[in-house]
C-alpha cells in the first residue's frame, strides 16, 4: 500500500498553524477586561441621574417660604405680620407706601404690603422674580388677611415681559450657556497634545465671548424674552460660559477620567437646580439655599434677573462670584505643568 507523498508533510504545518491560532487559557484571561471598565462609567451614569432626578424632582415636590423679604407699612402692622407668619416671611418695616415701592424697585424685597383704607390691604408684588416665589407671598399675605377679617387687593409693579409670560427665560439661557461652556471644556481636554497651555486658554476665554454674545443676542434683541441691556448682559453669559469651560477644564484635568462627571454634577446638577430660576431660593431647602448664589448658574440667574428689571441694583456681587470662579480655575491650570515638573523632579 503507497502512502500519498508529502502527506505527513502537510499535515504537521497544519497542525501547528491551528496550535498557533487557538488562544490558550492564560492569554485569553490576560485579554479579559478589568471589572473597573465596567463598573466604573456604570456606577458614573447611575450617579449623574440619581443627582439630577433627586435634584430637579425633589426640589419642587414641597417648597416651603423661609425669611422670605417683604417691605410692610404702618406702625402695628410689621409687628402683626411677623407674629402672624413667622419665619416664613422676612418683614422690612418701612415708613410708608412710596418706601416700600422703592425697595421692591431696588429687589431689596420680592413684595410691598400696606394698608388701603379700613379693613383693606394693598399687597404690591415683582412678578420678575418668578411665580413660585409671588405665588408663595399671596398664599401668606392672604392667610393673613382672612384670619383678620381684612380684603387684600393685589398689583404687579414689576412684571414680566410679554415674551416671558411664566418667567423661564433667565434659566433656559444660563442653563444653555453653562451648557456651551462644560462641552467647550470637555472638547479642550482632548487638545493637549495639539495646542499648548496658552493656546487652550486662547481658545477657552474667546469661545466664551463667542458663546455669550450669541445667547444674548437671541434672548435679548431677537427674541425680547431677556430685557436686560445687551452689553451687560453678554458680560454676564461670557463670564458664565468662561467660568463652567474652565471649571470643566480643570476638574478633566486633575481628577481624570471622573473629573467630567463631577463638573456634570456640580455645574449642570446642582447649579442649575438651585440657581432659584424654578423654584425661588427664598423656598429652597436651606442646604441648597446656602449654595445656590455660590455656583455659576445660580449667581448668572441672579444677574440676568437684575439686569432685566431691576436696573441691575444687585448685579455686582454675582458678577464677582462668576469671575472669581473662571480667574481661580484658570490660576490652578496654570499651575498644573508647573506642579507635575516638582513631582517628576521629587520622583527621580
Amino acid at each position: 500500500m503507497e502512502t500519498p507523498i508529502g502527506t505527513a508533510s502537510v499535515r504537521e504545518p497544519t497542525l501547528s498553524a491551528a496550535a498557533e491560532v487557538s488562544p490558550k487559557p492564560h492569554d485569553a484571561a490576560r485579554h479579559r477586561p478589568p471589572v473597573r471598565a465596567w463598573l466604573q462609567p456604570t456606577l458614573i451614569a447611575l450617579v449623574v441621574v440619581s443627582a439630577f432626578i433627586a435634584c430637579y424632582v425633589g426640589l419642587q415636590r414641597d417648597p416651603q417660604p423661609h425669611q422670605v423679604p417683604i417691605a410692610v407699612t404702618g406702625p402695628d402692622l410689621p409687628g402683626d405680620i411677623h407674629q402672624a407668619l413667622g419665619d416664613n416671611l422676612e418683614v422690612h418695616p418701612v415708613t410708608d407706601a412710596e418706601a416700600a415701592r422703592h425697595a421692591l424697585e431696588r429687589h431689596d424685597v420680592v413684595a410691598a404690603l400696606s394698608t388701603d383704607g379700613p379693613g383693606r390691604l394693598r399687597l404690591e408684588i415683582a412678578g420678575a422674580v418668578g411665580t413660585s416665589t409671588t405665588s408663595a407671598v399671596n398664599n401668606l399675605v392672604d392667610a393673613y388677611a382672612h384670619g383678620a377679617g381684612k380684603h387684600v387687593t393685589t398689583e404687579d409693579v414689576v412684571p414680566l415681559t410679554h415674551f416671558d409670560a411664566r418667567g423661564l427665560a433667565g434659566f433656559y439661557m444660563a442653563f444653555g450657556v453653562t451648557l456651551a461652556g462644560f462641552v467647550l471644556g470637555s472638547n479642550a481636554l482632548g487638545l493637549t497634545g495639539v495646542l499648548n497651555l496658552r493656546q487652550r486658554f486662547w481658545l477657552l476665554a474667546g469661545a466664551s465671548v463667542a458663546i455669550g454674545t450669541v445667547a444674548a443676542i437671541i434672548a435679548g434683541p431677537i427674541m425680547g424674552a431677556v430685557p436686560a441691556p445687551l452689553v451687560p448682559l453678554v458680560l454676564t453669559l461670557t463670564l458664565l460660559a468662561a467660568a463652567a469651560a474652565f471649571t470643566t477644564k480643570l476638574l478633566g484635568t486633575y481628577l481624570g477620567p471622573i473629573g467630567v462627571p463631577v463638573a456634570t454634577l456640580v455645574l449642570l446638577t446642582v447649579g442649575n437646580a438651585t440657581s432659584g430660576a424654578i423654584i425661588g431660593a427664598d423656598l429652597l431647602p436651606a442646604a441648597a439655599r446656602a449654595i445656590s448664589a455660590l455656583l455659576p448658574p445660580g449667581a448668572a440667574v441672579r444677574t440676568i434677573t437684575d439686569l432685566s428689571y431691576f436696573n441691575g441694583a444687585h448685579a455686582a456681587g454675582p458678577l464677582i462670584t462668576l469671575a472669581l470662579w473662571t480667574a481661580i480655575a484658570a490660576v490652578l491650570l496654570g499651575l498644573r505643568p508647573r506642579l507635575m515638573r516638582r513631582r517628576t523632579a521629587a520622583a527621580a
